[in-house]
């Protein structure tokens, strides 16, 4: 057999790093700081509002110039983790991740504030798609790459709602700027871990001269997206910029995937994403987040006005997700990965999760908490759980070593655009339904506090009817792994019909996951 052909069935070339158990500790301990920062900071954000004068309208800032840099750096950040090697860009990422968060934890002004973050965005998107990698390189006996992939997936499913408990805490009992230097022992750690733990394979470094048009077109076309679903959000979606942002993306990314195939070296050789189960796994993932963020954000306003609940209390309602989340990856995706094909765990657990975003449409200003609340967070979390984990292992299944990186950053892309989205699409659809409601029963209500009990009623009501549209996005993301995703279980018979035009070979045959070198 060819080494090519042994490294693409995934034959290790040498015997496994003894470290990567300890090197998994702190990959995860990095990727659970930059999934923290996504929430941590939503909590805190009326405090430091207030303190450095930051306007209503440009509040939004905060977390647009952080989403901005991230979504529209990370297949940039893949290219240079895979150009530098994942060690390297993965210290260096968490190091500028430190650095910008010291700078938004000390801000005086908001143009310190919005710098920081989108300081924290840029870092940030070299760090992601270096953790994913290296776990993809690091770990090919498929049994281990299970388990290392369940903890990895269970934190990129659970750091978000865990960042809801911190975020109450340190603002509640702290201050707001915590929620930036909380990050600082974390990256440090995380670092000094790797730089002294982390042995990257050799030889799969891609060395090919930077695509530098393929860089500005991604990173024009992926912050134009972003923009332009965040403005929705605010503006509407008949506002002209929003609009001009959306054409402007559809044409920078449609350049984009010309130069891609025309280029020798490409940023983003499409290899990686006409892989049908690659394809399908960025395709579902990205749906199952938008309505997963949309939710996040449902919840929250909902358990703190409508039921009253603390910053802290509203954190800690979010457990019985986050157990779900770990129960789903760790114990269900982990132990049935090497045993059944993906799709029959990614299908049945976006599945799982659609049924309980289905007893949420049943929320009411006096439902239950044990009685609906937390039976249906406990199904989100293990179906989520349960899809994350195999989703997360097969986006880097039979790419060439070289690719790694960038393989790695279309999963946080389809994250990251996913969660924007989401934010934008079901909080417009919320909006709408709530000024509905109250349009049509305020002329009802005489005394003030049964005006009061109509508004929250139809904030409720957009909460239900955002929440309806979100059980059909997941049942889609289902039926998506369900259809496009046809790999086997990880050392099963090969699978043919992988997708024409990937340009992978052997690698594309056998659902094996990514390869040692």
């Amino acid at each position: 057999m060819s080494e090519t052909a042994s490294k693409a069935l995934g034959a290790p070339a040498t015997s496994p790093d003894a470290g990567r158990w300890k090197a998994l500790v702190f990959i995860a301990l990095a990727q659970l700081m930059v999934v923290l920062d996504a929430t941590i900071v939503n909590i805190a954000l009326p405090s430091a509002q207030q303190d450095l004068g930051i306007s209503d309208g440009n509040r939004q800032w905060v977390v647009t110039a952080y989403a901005l840099a991230f979504g529209g750096l990370l297949l940039f950040g893949g290219r240079i983790a895979d150009l530098w090697g994942r060690k390297k860009a993965f210290v260096v990422g968490l190091g500028g991740f430190a650095v910008a968060s010291a700078l938004g934890g000390a801000a005086i002004n908001e143009a310190m504030m919005f710098g920081a973050r989108a300081l924290q965005g840029a870092f940030g998107a070299l760090l992601a798609p270096a953790a994913l990698s290296l776990l993809a390189v690091m770990f090919t006996d498929a049994k281990e790459r299970a388990k290392a992939f369940g903890i990895y997936g269970a934190i990129a499913g659970g750091g978000g709602a865990v960042g809801l408990i911190l975020g109450g805490f340190l603002t509640e009992y702290l201050d707001w700027r915590w929620t930036f230097f909380v990050n600082i022992p974390f990256a440090i750690v995380a670092a000094a871990g790797a730089y002294f733990v982390i042995r990257e394979p050799e030889g799969g470094r891609n060395r090919s001269p930077l695509d530098i048009p393929g860089v500005v077109l991604s990173t024009l076309g992926l912050v134009a997206l972003v923009y332009g679903f965040t403005r929705a959000e605010s503006e509407g979606w008949s506002d002209s910029v929003t609009v001009g942002m959306f054409v402007a993306s559809a044409v920078l990314l449609a350049t984009f995937v010309i130069v891609e195939s025309k280029v020798k070296a490409p940023l983003l050789p499409l290899r990686v994403i006409t892989e049908r189960n690659r394809g399908g796994v960025y395709l579902s993932l990205g749906l199952a987040i938008i309505a997963m963020f949309g939710l996040f954000l449902f919840l929250t306003y909902y358990l703190q006005i409508v039921k009253g609940y603390s910053p802290v209390k509203t954190g800690f309602a979010f457990l019985p997700m986050i157990v779900g989340m770990i129960t789903g990856s760790t114990q269900i995706g982990t132990r049935l990965m090497t045993r059944v094909a993906p799709r029959l765990l990614m299908g049945p657990g976006f599945l799982v999760a659609a049924l309980g975003m289905l007893l949420l449409t049943r929320l009411e200003i006096g439902s239950s908490y044990a009685a609906l609340l937390l039976p249906a967070m406990l199904l989100l979390g293990l179906g989520m759980g349960t899809a994350f984990m195999p989703a997360m292992s097969l986006s880097t299944q039979g790419v060439e070593p070289r690719d790694a990186g960038v393989a790695s950053a279309m999963v946080n892309t389809s994250q990251q655009v996913g969660g924007a989205i989401g934010t934008a699409l079901l909080n417009t659809i919320a909006a709408s339904a709530t000024t509905s409601y109250i349009a049509d029963h305020i002329a009802g209500a005489g005394s003030r506090s049964q005006q009061q009990l109509v508004r929250l009623e139809g904030m409720v009501e957009g909460y239900t009817s955002a929440i309806w549209f979100a059980v059909g996005i997941l049942v889609v993301a289902a039926a998506i792994a369900l259809t496009f995703v046809n790999a086997g279980r990880p050392g099963s018979a090969p699978v043919t019909g992988s997708g024409s035009g990937s340009g992978e070979g052997v690698a594309d045959e056998v659902p094996i996951p990514v390869v040692a070198h």
